[in-house]
């Protein structure tokens, strides 16, 4: 299942500058990871200063 950022999200985008598939994308008021591309790596949770990146369900 692809990560998910939640309305925590400060837009600062540490987590895009990770991605290693290009999956995380500036979306409205929050970045949003495509399900589609995201390879369930970690590593945006993993730079996400805030926590707002988590495993979806």
């Amino acid at each position: 299942m692809a990560y998910v950022i939640s309305e925590d999200c400060t837009s600062c985008g540490a987590c895009a500058e990770v991605c290693p598939v290009d999956a995380i994308s500036e979306g409205d008021g929050k970045y949003e990871i495509d399900p589609d591309t995201c390879t369930d790596c970690g590593a945006c949770a993993e730079e996400c200063p805030v926590d707002a990146i988590s495993e979806g369900e």
